[in-house]
């Protein structure tokens, strides 16, 4: 007598997914109504023990920030004008500790330490995660070494430069290891040379948590270095027009301006730049 054959796995829901022409309108209604975005419509699968990384490029003004605000789930974005926006299968009702935020701007307490502020969002969520103070210091100390500010735990950010500011922000955000990452041009205020650091900082750090990134540059050269997959968006009120994925290189331990000498990054970043002029205009 043959086996009972084993149950199939249950199938993953898409970790993000915007369905049935999401579009975002502000102040509808009125004379100052403006569609930020509109007919967006993807789906990102889980990618178990992997994740995925997607850049989004365009003009601006053209509802690339506006799009991760919906994920986010932040109140005067939820829910969209029309459509649906869904993670793990559920409407985004507001924000939750599965997705962290990272913005353009340094968003560190000023009253608190490097380790005060890492700790910030294990505290909030204390009792869900039974943590004891000394389990909340030792997680965050672990992240603070990995991020680079060992040695800076008791300063505040006042004392730190632009680039240690944000590496406290992004050690603030990975700390509650949420699966989707949202990052607003964290990299564009910063000087070259730091800025180029912190983008092989993100890429070693998404590695390790396999999460699904999301982040808006208006650099073609970090989008492709950044990026699985470059979403090109069209003017305001923006859309998708171009997704660029299988011609993008892998840049996991591999130095920013070292793979930007690379043929096969030449070659993606040449198309991605024709797309995004044929799109933009």
């Amino acid at each position: 007598m043959n086996p009972a054959p084993s149950p199939s796995p249950a199938k993953l829901s898409p970790v993000v997914e915007f369905r049935n022409d999401v579009s975002m309108t502000f102040n509808k209604g009125t004379a100052r109504a403006y569609t930020a975005i509109h007919h967006i419509n993807f789906r990102i699968d889980d990618l178990p023990g992997k994740g995925e990384f997607i850049a989004l490029i365009g003009p601006s003004g053209c509802g690339k920030s506006t799009l991760l605000n919906l994920i986010a789930g932040f109140p005067a974005y939820v829910p969209p004008t029309t459509g649906e926006v869904l993670v793990r299968g559920e409407p985004v009702k507001g924000p939750g500790r599965d997705r962290g935020m990272i913005f353009q701007r340094y968003s560190s307490f000023p009253h608190r330490t490097v380790l005060q502020n890492v700790t910030f969002g294990l505290e909030i969520h204390r009792r869900e995660l039974d943590l004891t103070r000394d389990a909340m210091n030792d997680m965050a100390m672990d992240l603070i070494r990995k991020v680079g500010l060992a040695g800076h735990e008791y300063k505040f950010p006042s004392q730190l430069s632009g680039g240690m500011q944000q590496r406290v922000a992004i050690a603030r955000t990975l700390i509650l290891k949420p699966s989707i990452i949202l990052m607003d041009e964290p990299f564009s205020a910063l000087d070259e040379p730091t800025r180029i650091g912190m983008q092989k900082l993100i890429v070693d750090l998404w590695h390790d948590i396999h999460a699904t990134v999301f982040i808006v540059t208006h650099s073609i050269t970090e989008a492709v270095y950044l990026g699985d997959r470059v979403w090109i968006f069209t003017k305001g009120p923006g859309t998708i027009a171009v997704e660029i994925k299988d011609l993008i290189p892998p840049s996991q331990g591999v130095d920013p301006l070292e793979i930007q000498e690379r043929p096969e990054f030449k070659v993606a970043l040449e198309a991605v730049a024709n797309e995004f002029k044929k799109v933009t205009g």
